[in-house]
């Protein structure tokens, strides 16, 4: 009779749960299907009500996942149950050899606990519980098919609810994959990430730890990936690309790092804080290192992009920077160009360019250089640059450099420095500054080394180009302007300017001074006279060797008076300065644009004012006015 009641319990049971999982009565809605099992079980067995303890993998503890009984207040059950306490349970109902324990932890009352099985672990535990005392006819046999049948329908159903989890989450994947690859910017690839993650898990905590400094212009939870004492196991995921685990079970807390990771390398480390929780299960390990290198691949290629992207520009800038160097700019042009380029593609405050005698005893700033190098604040880091590139015969690239000075308003620490040498003719370097600290990049040093080296032929061509165009213009023996450069100047002069003065100049009884003393010191004398001149007047006034030993100035847009104090100022310098002493006589003319004049009437006046002089003394200076002059 008793084998009979077991038998026919078995076959209901089963039955019963056979139509749960494969009618479709439930949909397969799981909640549904667990409070349909419990009531089924509750029929059987005779139990005033039954409980279902559900496995939180995260919180390595057992909860109350479903109960007949509507108000679970109500139940003489506590809530959570730890892993511990249930598998030392269990370890006693093994020794009975038997699938469940009538001993329920914290329970008053007379109960069975029932263990659901899967693989050797506790999937779950149901609680029988009577009000009039366990039925005589649930026997121990029946208890342990209970626990058999009620584990393989849990673990069908958790298996059916999980593939279609499973679905759903790879679904999501793959379209997360689909706009990972399809975007190109770092910035809404790294917000695809996290807003992933939020969706997946939105109570954890989550922070990208890159291994390159990044400036974003939204707000992401991003962090340099820096090796300190607190950063162990992000630096153990990042350098052997394996996910790494932090678990702080005094704070209940449990973090994962997982490597993003691309074909190339490991491009930074995902953070996941999960608060309140003991340990990330498997699966969803697994399905982050999934997401992780999705995101990896995706920043690698997001990273190759853009550098390509940087790489084109910057061989575009090159061509366009060679181009323009190769147009036959004036030096001066060629300088103010480049380090417009320079300024404007590396963000810096200061770009010089400097030569050097091949002495090194001249220091030459080329024209075009911004204006700090025409400072004396400048020089020590010329001096810094020159030195160390002479030394260790390589270009510069400091970001924190200390140089000392005599002042504390400039202070340079990023630094790069090229030599500008061709064959070994040009001897010269750019240098270029910030006051930031590792402002410049690595990638910044050496395209700035490819434009200097491109453009270091051009600086060449213009200095030579310059040098003979002066040379053309320039009279031997005196270094002054020859007497057709100054026809032409003067004639620029008087149909562009207001106003100018010119000075014939000639050496008082200089026959005499080669007769005693030589043509050689006769040379001399002219030598030292072009040098007085040249001395004595501006960068845009013209010096020139008008023949023999008669010199012209021409000042422009200068008024008579002006150009009278500078001719006598002429006449005495010379007197006093020349060895052996001699003087010279000088004639003035002047024109202004509000009466008709020439360029020959104004030489005309100047030679008449000059006979005078030579008449009249010499060694003095005579003014010649305008005919229309009052």
């Amino acid at each position: 009779m008793k084998k009979k009641l077991e038998h026919q319990f078995i076959l209901k049971l089963k039955s019963s749960l056979f139509n749960l999982i494969y009618t479709g009565q439930t949909l397969f809605r799981y909640e549904d299907f667990l409070f349909e099992m419990l009531k089924s079980i509750r029929e059987l067995s005779g139990a005033s009500d039954v409980t279902l303890y559900g496995r939180d993998e995260w919180k390595q503890e057992f909860f109350v996942e479903c109960s007949t009984n509507a108000s679970h207040d109500l139940l003489n059950l506590p809530k959570l149950v730890s892993f511990q306490e249930i598998n030392m349970l269990m370890q006693e109902a093994n020794k009975a050899q038997s699938r469940f324990n009538s001993r329920v932890p914290s329970m008053n009352e007379h109960g069975d606990m029932l263990f659901l099985m899967n693989n050797g672990f506790v999937e779950g535990c149901v609680i029988l519980q009577y009000t009039q005392g366990k039925p005589s006819n649930l026997t121990d046999s029946m208890l342990n098919v209970l626990a058999d049948e009620c584990s393989k329908a849990l673990v069908s159903v958790k298996g059916i609810t999980l593939l279609k989890t499973e679905k759903k989450r790879f679904k999501k994947l793959f379209h997360v994959t689909k706009k990972f690859h399809a975007s190109m910017q770092m910035d809404l690839l790294l917000s695809e990430i996290i807003v992933t993650l939020k969706e997946m898990y939105p109570s954890f905590t989550y922070f990208l730890l890159l291994s390159h400094d990044y400036e974003s212009d939204i707000e992401l939870p991003i962090k340099d990936l820096d090796y300190n004492d607190e950063n162990i196991a992000a630096m153990q995921a990042y350098v052997t690309g394996v996910i790494q685990f932090e678990d702080e079970i005094a704070d209940k807390r449990s973090i994962l790092y997982a490597p993003l990771m691309g074909n190339q390398g490991v491009y930074g480390v995902l953070q996941v804080i999960a608060a309140d929780t003991l340990l990330f299960p498997a699966k969803e390990v697994e399905f982050i290192k999934y997401l992780a290198n999705t995101a990896g691949s995706a920043l690698e290629n997001a990273q190759l992009y853009q550098q390509s992207q940087q790489l084109i520009s910057e061989l575009q800038m090159i061509n366009e920077t060679s181009h323009r160097l190769n147009s036959d700019l004036r030096l001066t042009e060629t300088i103010k160009f480049m380090s417009e380029q320079i300024i404007r593609s590396f963000q810096a405050e200061e770009v010089g360019f400097i030569l050097f005698s091949q002495e090194k005893e001249i220091v030459s700033i080329l024209k075009g250089s911004t204006d700090f190098f025409y400072k004396e604040e400048a020089i020590p880091y010329i001096e810094f640059a020159d030195n160390k590139i002479g030394k260790d015969k390589e270009a510069i690239f400091i970001g924190d450099l200390h140089v000392p000075s005599s002042t504390d308003l400039e202070d340079f620490k990023s630094i790069m420095a090229v030599p500008m040498d061709q064959t070994g003719e040009l001897k010269g370097l750019a240098l270029v500054l910030h006051h930031i600290p590792y402002y410049f990049s690595f990638d910044s040093f050496k395209l700035l080394q490819s434009l200097i080296h491109h453009s270091t032929l051009a600086f060449k061509n213009s200095l030579l180009r310059e040098e003979l165009e002066k040379l053309v213009v320039t009279d031997h023996l005196t270094k002054l302007y020859s007497r057709s450069y100054l026809d032409d100047k003067v004639d620029v002069s008087m149909s562009e300017d207001q106003e100018g003065t010119f000075i014939l100049i000639d050496i008082d009884n200089f026959k005499s001074i080669n007769d005693r003393y030589g043509h050689q010191v006769g040379d001399t004398i002219i030598i030292q006279l072009a040098d007085i001149i040249s001395k004595n007047i501006r960068g845009s006034d013209i010096g020139s060797r008008w023949g023999g030993e008669e010199m012209a100035v021409y000042l422009p847009n200068v008024p008579s008076e002006t150009g009278m104090r500078i001719a006598n100022r002429l006449v005495k310098k010379v007197n006093n300065m020349t060895d052996p002493a001699v003087t010279i006589s000088c004639g003035v003319a002047y024109w202004n644009n509000e009466y008709d004049d020439n360029y020959t009437s104004l030489f005309k006046r100047a030679d008449e004012g000059l006979y005078q002089a030579k008449n009249t003394g010499k060694n003095k200076v005579v003014f010649k006015h305008h005919t229309n002059h009052h």
